[in-house]
C-alpha cells in the first residue's frame, strides 16, 4: 500500500503536562500514556490524523470506498502523520530536560501545533501551581524554538561564512545545505533575506543579533505554528484564551482535546453518532447511560459544542494542513471509472501543496505518470486541460499518458 500521508508531518509541541497526548490520542483515538506529571511521554509517538472535507462522491452520483483514510455522510477524512514528543522546557535547546533529543525529533516536521494549557495549573515545566499565565509558555516555546536554529548555525557561522564570502558561494544555496535537515530550501532562504534586509553577499559582517533574528525569521517560515488553548472549559480558561489572543500574532484556536477524545471513543463504542468537528452529537439508546455518562455529554454539549461549535480538535487539524501549510485535497479519479482496479470508488485523496499543476500532481502519483505526462481532464467538466493548469481543492483529476 502506498502511504502517501507520510509525505507530511506535523509536530505536536509544547510544555510539559499541558494535554499534548490527549490531543493527539483525540486526533488519532492511538493508545498512548496520559498522566497527570511532567514527561509521561518519553519517545515520540506517531499517529495518523485527518483532515475533514467534503467528498466528490455525491456529485459523481457514486459511493466512495477510501483506501487510506475514511468517509461519513460525505465528509471524507483524509490522512496526515502527527507525532507527539516529550514537552519542551525553559533552556531545552541548552539540553535541560532531554531538550537535545526531543528538539531532533521536530526536524522533519512541516509545522508545529503548540498545545498551551488554559487552565494556569500548570507552569512553563508541567509543576503544578495556582495562577501561571499560558502565555509564558508561549514565549518560552517560540524562544527555545528560535534558539535551536541559531544554535546549528552559530556551531558552523564563523567558517561557514568566511568560506561562503571568500569562495563567492551562493549563499542560499550553502544555508539550505547546512539546514537541509530541517526542510530549508533556497527559496525560504531568499525570503528570509528578502524580509529581513540582510545582506548574504557579506555575511561575515553580521552580528550575533543579526545571526539571531535570520535564524528566528527562518524558523518562523519553515516551521509556522498554530497555538491550541486547550482546557477551554476550565474556570480561568476563557479569560486567559482572550488575554493571549491579544498578545500574540499566531492564530489561536479554543479547544477541549479532553471532550474531544470522550465524543471519539464514545462514538467508537457505539454510544452516540458523532462526526469529528460537527456541533453536535445524537445519543443512541439514552437509557442505556449511566449518570456519570450522561452528566458528562450534558456538559460537553453545554459548555462546548454550544459555546464555541466544536471541541476545536478538528478545526485546528484543518486549520494546520489548508491554512497554516496552504494544502489542497485532490482526487484521482477516471471520467468513465471512478473505481480502481479492485473495485474501490474514488480510493485516493491526496493532500498536495496549493498552486500544484497537473504535472506536479501526476508526478506525485507515480513517477512514469508525470514521466509520460500527455493531458489531464477534470472529472467534474469533462474538459481537458493542460500540464501547467493550476489544480484546486477538491479537485478530480484524470491523468493521461
Amino acid at each position: 500500500m502506498n502511504l502517501a500521508f507520510k509525505d507530511m508531518l506535523i509536530g505536536l509541541v509544547g510544555a510539559p503536562n499541558v494535554g499534548k497526548s490527549t490531543f493527539f490520542k483525540a486526533a488519532t483515538l492511538a493508545d498512548v500514556l496520559i498522566a497527570n506529571y511532567p514527561f509521561a511521554t518519553i519517545k515520540p509517538n506517531h499517529g495518523v490524523a485527518y483532515v475533514r472535507i467534503d467528498c466528490i462522491d455525491k456529485e459523481l452520483n457514486a459511493k466512495c470506498n477510501p483506501r487510506e483514510g475514511y468517509c461519513v455522510d460525505g465528509q471524507r477524512f483524509v490522512p496526515f502523520e502527527l507525532m507527539d514528543v516529550a514537552g519542551l522546557v525553559p533552556d531545552a535547546s541548552k539540553g535541560k530536560g532531554l531538550g537535545n533529543q526531543f528538539l531532533d525529533d521536530l526536524r522533519q516536521a512541516d509545522a508545529f501545533i503548540q498545545i498551551v494549557d488554559l487552565s494556569g495549573k500548570n507552569n512553563e515545566e508541567g509543576k503544578a501551581v495556582e495562577d501561571y499565565y499560558p502565555g509564558n509558555s508561549i514565549a518560552f516555546l517560540e524562544k527555545e524554538l528560535d534558539l535551536w536554529y541559531a544554535g546549528i548555525l552559530e556551531k558552523v557561522w564563523k567558517v561557514f561564512a568566511r568560506t561562503a564570502e571568500m569562495q563567492k558561494q551562493n549563499f542560499a544555496v550553502a544555508v539550505a545545505k547546512q539546514f537541509s535537515g530541517l526542510k530549508v530550501s533556497e527559496d525560504d532562504v531568499k525570503s528570509v533575506l528578502l524580509k529581513t534586509g540582510l545582506d548574504g553577499s557579506h555575511p561575515t559582517k553580521w552580528s550575533e543579533a543579526e545571526v539571531l533574528k535570520f535564524s528566528s525569521t527562518l524558523r518562523a517560515l519553515t516551521k509556522p505554528m498554530i497555538i491550541v488553548g486547550n482546557k477551554i472549559d476550565t474556570p480561568k480558561g476563557r479569560e486567559n484564551f482572550d488575554r493571549i489572543k491579544k498578545e500574540f500574532p499566531y492564530e489561536i484556536i479554543p479547544c477541549s482535546a479532553e471532550s474531544e477524545l470522550a465524543l471519539r471513543e464514545a462514538s467508537k463504542a457505539g454510544i452516540i453518532e458523532y462526526i469529528p468537528g460537527d456541533s453536535q452529537f445524537k445519543i443512541n439508546d439514552e437509557t442505556k447511560l449511566t449518570d456519570k455518562q450522561k452528566n458528562a455529554l450534558k456538559f460537553v454539549k453545554e459548555k462546548i459544542l454550544d459555546v464555541y461549535g466544536s471541541t476545536g480538535v478538528q478545526k485546528v487539524l484543518n486549520h494546520v494542513i489548508f491554512n497554516l501549510l496552504k494544502y489542497i485535497a485532490v482526487f484521482p479519479a477516471g471520467t468513465k471509472k471512478l473505481a480502481d482496479s479492485k473495485g474501490n470508488v474514488l480510493p485516493d485523496c491526496y493532500l498536495i501543496p496549493s498552486g500544484s499543476t497537473a504535472l506536479d500532481f501526476a508526478f506525485k502519483l507515480h513517477t512514469d505518470l508525470g514521466k509520460n505526462f500527455i493531458r489531464a481532464i477534470d472529472v467534474r467538466t469533462k474538459q481537458t486541460v493542460g500540464k501547467d493548469h493550476k489544480l484546486k481543492n477538491r479537485d478530480g483529476i484524470e491523468i493521461v499518458t
